[in-house]
């Protein structure tokens, strides 16, 4: 019998469009390499999360949802629902290298070149339009939207808190994605706000835009 503690379970929302999402997700990989984590990634979308408001979103935001954030989660959900969720992983690292490090934008061609980058077949992209999976990706999203509130964007994790149970937040939000000795203590960090009761909120202004030169 082995004495070896069981992995830490980190749940992890991301939408493939959100560049902040990107970089939080880079964290938790480059903390996975230092410390045992079982992660395991679920879809949310942006476009159903601003699908009540957008008639209060700035004009080029709204674009953006209506035009280019739908068609990704649908090819992604649709990867996840025949393929498996343990897709979901490399899928979004395909997506995430292409869309914001290498700059190719959420186009056709992106989602296109990312399920052949991973091995998956080109006939999911006949769900870029619509998809039977639709009530697949509203639940997904739920699931984390729930456990965070309504105010909120993405990315959320949910790490274990006191006792064992789960705690989900919006973030950590950074920029640069943290490596190394740095990444961990912020893991660490998050560990702790976790594990305090009634704990909910540390926040200041953005002053820099996302920064991907170190992925």
């Amino acid at each position: 019998m082995s004495d070896k503690s069981p992995a830490t379970p980190v749940d992890f929302w991301f939408d493939p469009l959100c560049p902040w999402a990107w970089m939080t997700s880079r964290w938790v990989l480059e903390v996975q390499k230092q410390r045992d984590l079982d992660v395991r990634w679920h879809l949310m979308s942006l476009a159903v999360l601003n699908e009540d408001k957008l008639d209060e979103l700035p004009a080029e935001y709204r674009e953006m949802l209506e035009v280019k954030a739908w068609g990704p989660v649908r090819v992604v959900i649709a990867a996840q629902e025949e393929h498996g969720p343990q897709v979901l992983g490399d899928l979004y690292t395909a997506l995430g290298t292409r869309i914001h490090n290498q700059d190719e934008g959420p186009g056709k061609e992106t989602v296109a070149a990312a399920l052949k980058d991973v091995g998956l077949p080109e006939s999911l992209m006949d769900h870029w339009d619509s998809t039977p999976y639709e009530p697949q990706l509203r639940a997904s999203h739920k699931e984390g939207i729930d456990k965070v509130g309504q105010e909120v964007g993405t990315p959320v994790i949910a790490v274990p808190g006191p006792d064992g149970e789960e705690i989900a937040f919006f973030g950590p939000v950074v920029t640069p994605a943290p490596q190394g000795e740095e990444a961990v203590r912020l893991w660490d960090g998050t560990l702790a706000v976790a594990s305090v009761p009634g704990f909910y909120e540390i926040k200041r202004t953005r002053t820099k835009g996302p920064d991907f030169s170190n992925l």
